[in-house]
Formats: structure tokens, C-alpha cells, sequence
């Protein structure tokens, strides 16, 4: 065997799509952890799933999948993974664990696994500025805030209706990696989110977060309120 014949460039184009294929299978043991009444555990492969679709993508960009392996269309397989850790799964969670007020649990859930294919069909579903265009699905990060917050089921209801509507509504969601105004800043505050995310997440579920884990959820909410306005204002500004 020649070692010099061996096309590293197309090795490495491979080893990336396995790195974002397994996120898949993060997905299917959140999907064990859920059936195992384990919410803690699904949310911490959901988690690690959510590390690898932010890092993938720029490793792909870097070797160039696309030209080292053009019969695969790395979008095409984001995008059935990205479905299924941040529709199919969260819907499951919501059903399982009962996140919407009793005889909402088959509807709400099934509304958002119906409404999500049109984000995903959305040719237009991020602009030139690498902004999402309308609610971007991410219903993973929904459902991890129900719990988080502990918010009544009847809010929880009511939220995902309003998002619903502004799966269609051209509002702006930031990008916490791509988007190039106040880059560093943004993932700076990615960072702190996704530790303090974790602290919350893994604490003790019988505690009061706000009391006993004050600081820790102090940054959590102003990491949300960063990004939040960063939505807002962009949205007001291109109206």
C-alpha cells in the first residue's frame, strides 16, 4: 500500500461529515435518556449535539467538504440532524414530560414538528448578515428555558403558539458564531451561556435556582437578555 496515494484532504472531508453525524447519534440517546424519564440526561446530549452543529460547520468550510466530496451535501445532512435535535426530540420532550397544560400534550407537540418544516423549507431562512429570518426552530433551547425558569404550563402554551406565528414573520434571530457585528462579544456570551446553562441544568432539582444558584442564573439571564436585544434591535433597524 502507497501511503503517498492516499488522499488526506478527502480523509479529512470524510471525518467531518462523520463529526456532524454524530450528532445524530447524540440525538438518538436523548431520545433513550427521555424514555428513561431522564430530562437531565437529554438535555446534556442535546447539549453536546448543539457543540458539534456550531463547531461543524466551520471545519467544513476550512477543508472544503464540498469540492474533497462532492457526492455528499453537507447542508442536506445538517439540516436532517439540526430536525431532529431541535423539533422532533423537544416535541418528544414536551409530550413526555408534560411541559403544556393536560390535552394540549399530542397538539402542541405535533404543531411544532408540522410548523418547523417550513423553517426548514424556507430557501430564504437566513439572510446575507447570517441572521435567522423568522423563528429558527430551535425548540431544544425552548423546552431547556420551560425548565430552566419553571414556567407555568399555560405560558409554556402560549409562547409556543407565539412562535408559531413568528416561524413565518421576516423578525431577525442572531447567529451566536456567524454573525460579524459585535462577533466577539457574541460568542463570548455564547461561552458563559452554555457554562452557566450547564450549572443550572446539572443543580440539584429540589433547590430554588434563583436563591441558591443566584449568580450563576444572574449571568444566564443577562447572556439571554444580550442576545435578546441583539434580536430586537436588529429587527427594529431592517424594519
Amino acid at each position: 500500500m502507497n501511503i503517498k496515494k492516499i488522499n488526506k484532504d478527502k480523509i479529512a472531508a470524510w471525518a467531518v461529515h462523520g463529526f456532524t453525524a454524530s450528532g445524530a447519534v447524540l440525538g438518538f440517546l436523548a431520545i433513550i435518556s427521555i424514555f428513561n424519564n431522564d430530562l437531565v440526561g437529554a438535555f446534556l446530549w442535546l447539549g453536546l449535539a448543539l457543540l458539534i452543529d456550531g463547531l461543524d460547520g466551520s471545519l467544513a468550510r476550512k477543508i472544503g467538504v464540498t469540492d474533497k466530496t462532492p457526492n455528499i451535501d453537507g447542508s442536506a445532512l445538517d439540516l436532517v440532524i439540526d430536525y431532529l435535535n431541535y423539533v422532533i426530540i423537544p416535541a418528544l420532550m414536551i409530550y413526555w414530560f408534560q411541559f403544556v397544560p393536560p390535552g394540549w400534550e399530542i397538539y402542541i407537540p405535533a404543531g411544532i414538528v408540522a410548523v418547523s418544516l417550513y423553517t426548514f423549507a424556507n430557501i430564504n431562512m437566513k439572510t446575507s448578515d447570517y441572521y435567522f429570518s423568522g423563528w429558527p426552530a430551535i425548540w431544544n433551547i425552548l423546552v431547556l428555558y420551560f425548565y430552566i425558569l419553571g414556567t407555568n404550563l399555560w405560558i409554556n402554551l402560549i409562547i409556543i403558539i407565539i412562535l408559531y406565528i413568528l416561524t413565518f414573520v421576516p423578525i431577525k434571530f442572531v447567529h451566536p458564531l456567524r454573525v460579524k457585528n459585535l462577533r466577539n462579544y457574541t460568542i463570548f456570551a455564547t461561552v458563559l451561556w452554555g457554562a452557566s446553562t450547564l450549572k443550572l441544568v446539572t443543580a440539584n432539582p429540589n433547590i430554588n435556582l434563583f436563591l441558591e444558584e443566584k449568580i450563576v442564573m444572574a449571568i444566564w439571564i443577562l447572556c439571554s437578555i444580550y442576545f435578546a436585544s441583539l434580536c430586537f434591535t436588529k429587527s427594529i433597524k431592517d424594519e
